[in-house]
């Protein structure tokens, strides 16, 4: 995959990153396998080089405009996968504080309203902010369910917003001019799974997925990619706790790695589940799963996870990350941190520019082509990223940690 993102990365090649892995036995003992391997350990990524050409939220600190003019959050701030939802909204508030201070002049709102991430409960929230004048632009939504559900009630009332992590490809297909995705769609983050799978030596592999339009539609891309390759497949249902018949049909299957397509919610207690019946392989989740609240909920279990992410490694930027902890009660960006600041600036930047209403401020979005903390920001007619970068994460230490770039 070519990037276009304007910076680059100053880790291990993928080259060395597959020639280091293949000094570790490259057959991991699996849940079937009553040998005792080494597992494949990808090697961390610990500097991230920004470009000096990135948009920042302070401008050039001589702005002005309305008091009243307001970008929102609308997304998730309670419910079962709300950690995603704080991600991005700190980082959105990070980018406020930072314009703000800068331009005594131009003091911009900042709304949260909160979805739970819930398809059923978000129209109404939406709905709430296109009836505020005041609101010319969201950040949001985070999940792709609610953003199915709520994409035509932005459309009707001509109020743009950037998703800093929705994923579903069908969500750009529905014609809709106010809607832009600040990342790539799970047609790039399919196949980033699999590529993750051959990187780690797997050899079988069990995809499990959810019921969310997010996990099934990602589990579409990634059969579509393993084929017949799959040694076996299986769904779960959103609020599941006992997950004993997918477990069976895991270990029945003698994989050596599950490919999980959904959130952390059910995914925590799956992988955990799933160990103390003696499974001993890779557990590869995707953006939905990558988030510290997985490796809490999963315990000692998540010592076996990776995970994908369309998303920046936000704590390899030291200047954003110190930042981000002055509004994060002094926790680390996670996933879709660095994405939700660089949505928010993207709106600051025209309003900066005098934009002062919804429909100007839709034409700047999607003429917009800047470099920000985590890549570069220039949509297609469809309202599609064109860069697509795609890291790999692990579990190392209690937390999560960058493995570099897939390609």
């Amino acid at each position: 995959m070519k990037r276009t993102s304007g910076f680059t990365v100053a880790a291990l090649s993928i080259a060395a990153l597959i020639a280091m892995s293949g000094c570790a036995n490259q057959g991991s003992s699996g849940s079937g396998d009553d040998g005792s391997g080494d597992r494949v350990e990808l090697p961390v990524q610990d500097s991230l080089e920004v470009s000096p050409d990135v948009v920042k939220a302070a401008g050039k600190g001589d702005a002005k405009c309305d008091s009243n003019l307001t970008i929102a959050y609308l997304g998730a701030m309670t419910g079962p996968n709300a950690q995603l939802g704080i991600n991005i909204y700190n980082g959105a508030q990070t980018a406020i504080d930072e314009h703000n201070k800068a331009n005594p002049d131009c003091k911009v709102k900042f709304k949260k309203i909160d979805t739970e991430g819930d398809p059923a409960k978000a129209t109404g929230p939406v709905a709430q902010a296109t009836k505020d004048d005041n609101i010319i632009g969201v950040v949001g939504l985070p999940f792709s369910g609610e953003s199915k559900a709520t994409g035509g009630i932005f459309e009707d009332n001509g109020l743009v917003h950037i998703t800093p992590a929705a994923t579903n490809p069908d969500l750009t297909a529905n014609g809709w001019k106010t809607f832009f995705r600040g990342l790539g769609n799970d047609t790039v983050q399919g196949p980033a799974l699999v590529q993750l799978v051959d990187k780690l030596k797997a050899e079988k592999t069990c995809l499990i997925e959810d019921d969310s339009d997010y996990g099934m539609g990602l589990a579409k891309v990634v059969k579509e990619k393993m084929g017949d390759k799959l040694a076996c497949e299986d769904a779960v249902t959103t609020g599941q706790k006992d997950f004993a018949p997918t477990i069976q049909k895991i270990m029945d299957a003698k994989a050596d790695s599950v490919i999980y397509s959904g959130y952390f919610a059910e995914g925590a207690p799956l992988d955990n589940q799933l160990v103390n019946k003696g499974f001993d392989g890779y557990f590869i989740g995707p953006d939905g799963v990558k988030d510290t609240a997985f490796v809490k909920q999963a315990g000692d279990a998540a010592n076996n996870a990776y995970y994908t992410c369309t998303c920046v490694p936000g704590d390899l930027i030291p200047e954003f990350a110190d930042a981000f902890k002055k509004v994060s009660g002094g926790d680390a960006p996670g996933t879709y941190s660095v994405e939700g600041y660089d949505t928010m600036t993207i709106f600051l930047t025209g309003i900066d520019k005098g934009i002062t209403d919804r429909k100007k401020m839709i034409d700047y979005v999607k003429d917009y082509d800047g470099v920000g903390y985590g890549k570069t920001y220039k949509w297609d007619d469809k309202g599609e990223l064109e860069d697509k970068a795609v890291y790999g994460y692990k579990t190392e230490a209690g937390g999560i940690v960058s493995v570099g770039l897939i390609e």
